[in-house]
Parts: structure tokens; sequence; C-alpha cells
């Protein structure tokens, strides 16, 4: 008898992984709090203490903040599958491929986070009137960071040899890159040294780039072009050293 061999596609897979995301959000409605508190922890010190001026600038920080920590939990989840309940080796034995496997549980991990993100964008609204134009390329820079960054756990995931490594590296990881980008702060309230250092990290272009579209920090147009092609650059040799690093096969 002939067999059939069936390959999933990405209108197969996203839904699929949508459920998980979702089940984990009816199963736990406290993930959908999860991701808001600790960017508005950070937000409501800062109110305190810095001038009023830089508020918008901070809860744009906290958007790109929060779409970083996704790849924190792309990491643990991923690792998770893999070490403890072993299901990535379904996914490695099945054709649906890492790339696949890939956006599939970035994705599912982006639904958690979708409300903090409605949460602080309805925010700037409020505080900063926000260019009609500047609402996509808000979209667009959280998008690479999404990508970039779920690419970089679950890189990261898939060379952890045990689950004691899960929380410190990932927490580790993702906490360090954030606060070297000045998501919360201008890049001149930084020294001289570390300015330099976050130059070399696409989270800081992106937050260069919606600070300038929104407002919050003018720029000029053609400086906002530099500033956005510096974020696909970065991010695209961040994704290409992620994927190599990405090992895709039965443990």
């Amino acid at each position: 008898m002939a067999t059939v061999q069936v390959t999933p596609t990405d209108g197969e897979v996203l839904p699929a992984f949508a459920i998980i995301g979702w089940r984990w959000i009816s199963r736990n409605p406290a993930s959908t709090i999860a991701p808001i508190l600790l960017p508005f922890i950070f937000l409501y010190f800062l109110r305190i203490i810095s001038p009023a001026s830089l508020f918008p600038l901070e809860i744009i920080g906290a958007m790109l903040f929060t779409t970083q920590n996704i790849g924190s939990w792309v990491l643990g989840d991923s690792a998770t599958w893999r070490l403890e309940s072993a299901l990535q080796s379904l996914f490695v034995a099945s054709p649906m491929g890492k790339i696949r496997y890939l956006i599939g549980i970035a994705f599912s991990n982006l639904i958690p986070a979708a409300p903090a993100l409605v949460v602080l964008a309805i925010m700037l609204a409020v505080v900063t009137p926000v260019p009609f134009l500047a609402w996509p390329v808000l979209v667009g820079a959280i998008l690479v960071l999404w990508v970039l960054f779920s690419s970089i756990g679950v890189a990261i995931s898939s060379r952890l040899t045990t689950q004691r490594q899960i929380w410190p590296i990932g927490n580790l990881t993702f906490t360090v890159l954030g606060m070297l980008s000045p998501l919360y702060y201008p890049i001149s309230a930084l020294p001289p040294l570390w300015q330099s250092a976050a130059r070399f990290l696409p989270a800081t272009y992106a937050a260069l780039l919606v600070q300038g579209v929104v407002g919050v920090t003018p720029a000029s147009v053609s400086t906002l072009l530099v500033y956005a092609a510096l974020l696909l650059a970065s991010a695209a040799v961040g994704i290409l050293l992620a994927l190599r690093l990405y090992k895709w096969e039965e443990h």
C-alpha cells in the first residue's frame, strides 16, 4: 500500500501553536498579568524619579522590553519540551522542520504578551500624541525584535543540558541585553563606553527609531532611515548567528 507523506504548512502550524498559547492563558489567567508587571514596575519608579517629559520614551521602552522577554519564554518552553517531556523529539521526527517549529513556538509566546503590549500602546496614545505613521513603525520594530529574540531563545535552549540551566541562563541573557540597550532612557544619558557597547545591539536601534518617529527624541528623516537600516542589518546578523547555534536533533 502506498504511503502518503503529509507536510505541515505555515497555515497549519500557526493555528496549532496559537492553541498552545491560548490554552496557557485560559488555564492560567495570571500569565497575562505577569508580562505586564515587570515593565510596569520599571515605569512606576521611573515616573517618580525621572522628568515627566521622559514618560512616553519609557512606555516605548516597556513595549520593547516586553517583546524582548518573549525570547526568554521561548527559551523556557523549548528547553522544557526537550529536556522534561521529550516533546521536541516528536517535532524532530515529523516533517515540520526547525524553522516552522521556531515560528510556531515564537507565535505561541506572543499571544500571552499581546495584552501587555496593547495596554502599553493605549498608555502611549494617552500620554503623548502619536503620529499615525508612527504606529506601523512601532509594530514593525516589535515584530523584528520578536523574531530576533525568539530565535536567540530557541537557539540557546537547544544547547542546554539540564533544567537547572533554564532559569539562570534565560534571565541572565535577556536581562543583560535589555539593560544594555537604552530602552527606558535616552542613549545620551549613558556613559560614552556604554553608548558604544549599546550601538552593537539591535534593540538600541529599535528604541532610537521608535522614539524618533513618535517625536520623543526628534530626528531627521535621513537619521530615522539609518536607524531602520541598522535595526534590520543587526537583527539579520543576530538571527543568522542564532540559527547557526540552533541545534535541531533528537535528544
